[in-house]
């Protein structure tokens, strides 16, 4: 709770030597990052706790709650693969479909072609978006055209759409980036 009030004084010292607290202002998106950051540690505080102690009631809408506040607070970024964002949402999927996720074995339903579809889906994003976020931490400059394209791909294939600032975003900018000091 410290951290909490001593975020809030520096806000308020940066709003008094500003003048303003307006729309834009530092100190308004200073608050706005700590209201994301908080957003997400309850999300995540509230979905591991779930995890850990009923992993069955962990829903789609679980997983998207906190993919999403995980993105917000993390400045538009993608949740990496393996981070509790995308363990919930591997769980949701295998709850929705009527699996286990601890080692694949079916449960009482079989999957159904839609739901297997999904997962697999699902899997390709999460190889396209290690691959992508490996170059773009080594070798941004050789991110090429067809990887970004691949990576917007699969994000709309999974999710129905592209999350904005989201790692298909920043993987088609930084090939824009590099055409750019190419020609």
């Amino acid at each position: 709770m410290a951290a909490n009030s001593q975020a809030g004084a520096t806000i308020s010292q940066v709003a008094k030597e500003e003048g303003d607290n307006s729309k834009g202002s530092t100190a308004a998106q200073m608050q706005s990052n700590l209201t994301r950051e908080r957003n997400a540690a309850n999300a995540t505080s509230t979905i591991a706790s779930k995890m850990t102690t009923d992993p069955s009631s962990i829903s789609p809408s679980d997983a998207r709650t906190l993919q999403s506040k995980t993105t917000k607070a993390q400045g538009g970024a993608q949740p990496e693969p393996g981070s509790l964002a995308s363990q919930a949402a591997s769980l949701a999927s295998a709850n929705e479909a009527g699996t286990t996720a601890s080692g694949g074995q079916e449960d009482t339903v079989p999957l159904t072609s839609a739901e297997q579809s999904q997962l697999d889906r699902e899997a390709n994003f999460e190889k396209q978006a290690a691959q992508v976020k490996g170059k773009l931490d080594a070798d941004p400059a050789g991110l090429s055209k067809q990887e970004a394209d691949a990576m917007h791909s699969r994000e709309q294939r999974a999710f129905g759409g592209t999350e904005k600032g989201g790692l298909a975003s920043q993987a088609q900018s930084q090939v824009a980036e590099n055409e750019g000091v190419k020609k």
